[in-house]
């Protein structure tokens, strides 16, 4: 399986990705509001004895292995140059690109899930400069973009669409949800075309290189394990989660379940379609039944919803997860709450371009591409903040776009092409 593992808003987050980024695209972000006021749950989700005591979730959506392997991976040495994180990755498979090569600029088609929150809003605008760079040094001529908006089926027409039309040099696909584009990404690969995917995973190998961080897994680790060290055994966590089924997203949460519940922590899941009204009013209901000690995000979007639901309740600020984003990251700092914001590397939407160059000239490229996903911690926070001063809020700290043509005032006006 080619999974986001190896969401956001963050996806994500919107991170959709979540992760960029992400878990049930299949569902829209209205669909995932209808479940909101409920505890999300995972119908298939049993518990089981894992080693080392605790209960670990043991559906379709926990594999212990790949948990283990992103486990490990949040400490290991990448590949590549620091300065340009969005080229480095993890050592492993290479893919022999030597058939591709040939001169001249090339056609690239899009297939996007979508544009619909703030982190793929964020990388979307990143991606359109690189692609100005590399349209300007003569790698790419044009790159034809279809936006699903958040739909399987209209995401499955759009790959068949260019499939049909022919015109595509390359492929680079951002799938909405996992099971569902997988027969259209392997018709692309039938095209003997290159295929990139990106962001979130499908259930196929047949691409050319899969881009993207850590994964959900990760992520989930990483904030679990930092509120699991702030609270006590006992303490409340409420968990907001944007969508259900998406690869990356459900891996976060995943993972995070399994820590809690070797912790001790209670922890209750809420699906909120990134809603900020739906937001305070999950967190005001609950304050409304007692402490809540803590909140966990799959994406950080909403995040200032949450604080603010404690301020209106006049509870004490909890121990929160966030993300990169720069409303959260500024909420943050404003309040003094004990926090961490999590990433989905937003950069990584420059790298599915940076790979089609590097398979255009015929060079090796990673398999399955692993980009760096290092949270901010507080001691961080004021670094980002500054790098990122003028930037409205729904702009991600680590979007990786600084030396890019228009930077820094696309990204300061929001321009979305």
């Amino acid at each position: 399986m080619l999974a986001a593992c190896s969401t956001d808003p963050s996806i994500d987050d919107p991170a959709a990705s979540e992760s960029a980024g992400a878990p049930a695209p299949a569902p829209t972000t209205d669909e995932a509001t209808d479940e909101a006021e409920k505890p999300a749950g995972n119908d298939d989700t049993a518990e089981t004895e894992e080693e080392g005591g605790g209960e670990a979730p043991a559906g379709k959506w926990f594999d212990q292995a790949v948990y283990d392997t992103q486990y490990e991976q949040r400490s290991a040495t990448f590949e590549g140059d620091e300065a340009t994180p969005y080229l480095q990755y993890i050592d492993g498979d290479m893919t022999d690109t030597s058939e591709f090569a040939s001169e001249g600029a090339k056609k690239v088609c899009f297939a996007n899930a979508s544009i619909s929150n703030p982190w793929r809003q964020t990388g979307w605008i990143t991606m359109n400069e690189q692609l100005k760079a590399l349209q300007e040094s003569g790698v790419i001529s044009e790159m034809e973009t279809r936006d699903a908006q958040d739909d399987d089926n209209t995401q499955i027409a759009d790959i068949d669409y260019f499939i049909a039309e022919g015109g595509c040099d390359a492929f680079v696909i951002s799938p909405n949800s996992t099971a569902a584009l997988t027969p259209a990404v392997e018709r692309a690969c039938d095209t003997g075309k290159p295929v990139v995917v990106f962001d979130r995973g499908v259930e196929t190998d047949c691409a050319t290189t899969f881009i993207h961080p850590i994964g959900g897994y990760a992520w989930g680790i990483d904030t679990a394990e930092f509120l699991a060290e702030n609270l006590n055994e006992g303490d409340k966590v409420v968990a907001l989660r944007i969508l259900p089924g998406v690869d990356v997203l459900e891996h976060r949460w995943a993972a995070a379940e399994k820590i809690f519940g070797e912790k001790g922590i209670e922890a209750t899941d809420y699906f909120t379609g990134a809603d900020p009204t739906q937001i305070k009013k999950i967190i005001s209901d609950e304050l409304a039944k007692g402490d809540v000690q803590g909140v966990w995000m799959d994406a950080g979007d909403g995040a200032v919803a949450a604080i603010e639901a404690f301020e209106d309740a006049g509870k004490d600020y909890p121990v929160m997860t966030g993300e990169d984003e720069m409303s959260f990251l500024r909420k943050w700092e404003e309040t003094g709450l004990t926090g961490l914001a999590p990433v989905y590397s937003n950069f990584q939407w420059r790298t599915p371009l940076l790979a089609v160059e590097k398979i255009f000239k015929g060079e090796e490229v990673p398999t399955e591409w692993v980009l760096p996903q290092a949270p901010i911690t507080e001691d961080q926070r004021q670094e980002f903040l500054e790098a990122n001063d003028g930037m409205p809020d729904g702009h991600y700290a680590k979007f990786g776009g600084e030396d890019l043509p228009g930077y820094p005032k696309i990204w300061q006006d929001r321009v979305i092409p």
